[in-house]
């Protein structure tokens, strides 16, 4: 997903922050430079995010959670997450779960990142029937090799976002590769990227203090139909839709209806979110919801 900088008034100069987290690159456009202290807030929040929540780290409570079945006391954050994981898991029939992290890991998405199958696709446990959560705790029946990939990079955006406003920044962009948010009062319009043809765009939409998130099988793709969206009542990778982008409140609300997209029908979670969208089949046909802000080129 391509999008153009932030538009500010024109006696404002944009400041901007590059640096790498979670195993991609984020850019923050700011109308305040973001001081070093700040800057240190920020890389101890994405770190304290990834020690939780990694599947890629040894260390990480995932990977403890992964080891035996028991009581975790889980951050704050977690509340929030899990809450939207529980709804997009029912309105998906459980084909959307955090519960896919060995689903993944046979298919060759593992901690090594060795892109090679080690076993036959293996469908998820189902969420009853291996986790339980209060709303503070989570209790696992089993061993669970949980992912939040689906909805945690936007997550984490929000969290980021909050750190700047705690600081004081109002006016300001986060892009986690694909991830955005927009705070303030002005429009950033944004590029949707053709998974057919990465130098082009399909069309623009219009994102005005809300996040915009992107999902393709073309970014991690590392053998024909192997790939990251993976259905886990199968264990397979997707095959219908090819693409898919989210407006929604939240990057963590658009992050994970982005992924239910590829599993729902619109209407179905139009029903249970306030979002806009558009998404792509495999044919190339695009669909849009109706009251989109933006224009579509094909």
């Amino acid at each position: 997903m391509r999008r153009s900088r932030l538009k500010l008034p024109a006696d404002q100069r944009s400041h901007r922050l590059d640096f790498e987290a979670i195993g991609t690159h984020w850019q923050i456009d700011t109308v305040d430079p973001v001081e070093d202290a700040l800057r240190a807030a920020i890389a101890d929040r994405v770190e304290r995010y990834d020690r939780t929540w990694s599947r890629f780290r040894s260390d990480s409570l995932v990977s403890r959670i992964g080891e035996r079945a028991g009581r975790w006391i889980l951050p704050d954050e977690a509340a929030e997450l899990f809450e939207l994981y529980r709804d997009l898991y029912l309105a998906t029939d459980g084909a959307m779960s955090p519960l896919v992290g060995r689903s993944l890991d046979a298919i060759g998405y593992d901690r090594e990142y060795s892109l090679r199958p080690s076993a036959s696709p293996v469908a998820a446990p189902t969420w009853d029937e291996a986790v339980a959560w209060d709303g503070e705790a989570l209790t696992t029946l089993r061993p669970v090799r949980l992912d939040i990939g689906a909805a945690g990079k936007g997550h984490l955006v929000d969290l980021v976002g909050a750190v700047l406003q705690d600081a004081g920044h109002s006016q300001f962009v986060i892009d986690a590769s694909g991830d955005i948010r927009h705070w303030g009062a002005d429009v950033l319009r944004v590029g949707l990227e053709d998974p057919r043809d990465v130098t082009r765009a399909i069309g623009i939409a219009r994102v005005s203090d809300a996040a915009i998130c992107s999902s393709a099988t073309n970014r991690r793709q590392w053998a024909p139909g192997l790939h990251h969206v993976v259905d886990a009542m199968t264990g397979l990778p997707t095959s219908t839709i090819v693409a898919t982008w989210a407006i929604a409140p939240t990057a963590l609300a658009a992050d994970g209806l982005a992924t239910a997209l590829f599993f729902a029908d619109p209407a179905r979670l139009s029903e249970l979110f306030d979002f806009h969208w558009v998404r792509m089949n495999a044919a190339g046909r695009v669909e849009f919801s109706p009251d989109l802000d933006g224009e579509l080129f094909t």
